[in-house]
């Protein structure tokens, strides 16, 4: 499958406009749906097959994502390289390896995003993996639209910058424009 991302995600109806509330706590006037890609096997597959090939030569031994979006993703990156997939999620607010999920100093962590705006959610599941020990050899997401230095080497698939608000500098909110909000880490 030749992957024109920018295009699927279009097709798709993934990239809505209006004025959205995101995962980070920003304000936009564009968000990406993700599950579009997600919900499709036939797309997630080359998908992940295109961020396993960027890090096949560092040898990951292990894909960690986040939970929700990242599940489907991480697995399937672990599946094209044959490692380990697993996930953090929330415990009381903190995101934790849970479901018996281990890392030790052995491991050679490669985080998977989905989408990557501020990068907080990479940040948190690339402690949990130096908490443990593990070297984390690099990051993979579909879409990055903002800048993040992790420290690693950072691999998107598609870069699509939107530009994003605190939401007392949101020019949407001083218009009083109502805001959706779909995404899916809270603070």
């Amino acid at each position: 499958m030749s992957l024109d991302l920018e295009r699927e995600l279009r097709d798709r109806g993934a990239v809505l406009s209006g004025h959205f509330r995101l995962s980070s706590g920003r304000h936009s006037d564009r968000f990406i749906q993700k599950f579009r890609i997600l919900e499709d096997p036939k797309l997630v597959e080359p998908v992940a097959r295109a961020i396993a090939r960027a890090f096949a030569d560092a040898r990951p031994t292990v894909v960690l994502s986040a939970a929700v979006g990242g599940i489907v993703l991480g697995y399937e990156v672990a599946r094209a390289l044959n490692v380990k997939g697993i996930f953090a999620e929330k415990e009381a607010g903190v995101p934790v390896l849970r479901r018996g999920f281990h890392l030790d100093a052995d491991d050679r962590v490669l985080v998977v995003e989905d989408v990557i705006t501020t990068g907080g959610s990479v940040r948190e599941v690339i402690g949990i993996a130096r908490a443990a020990g593990a070297t984390v050899i690099g990051v993979g997401a579909i879409v990055r639209r903002g800048e993040a230095d992790f420290g690693v080497p950072t691999v998107a698939l598609l870069e699509m910058p939107i530009v994003s608000y605190d939401e007392g500098e949101c020019p949407q909110c001083e218009r009083g424009a109502p805001i959706d909000d779909p995404g899916s880490r809270r603070r």
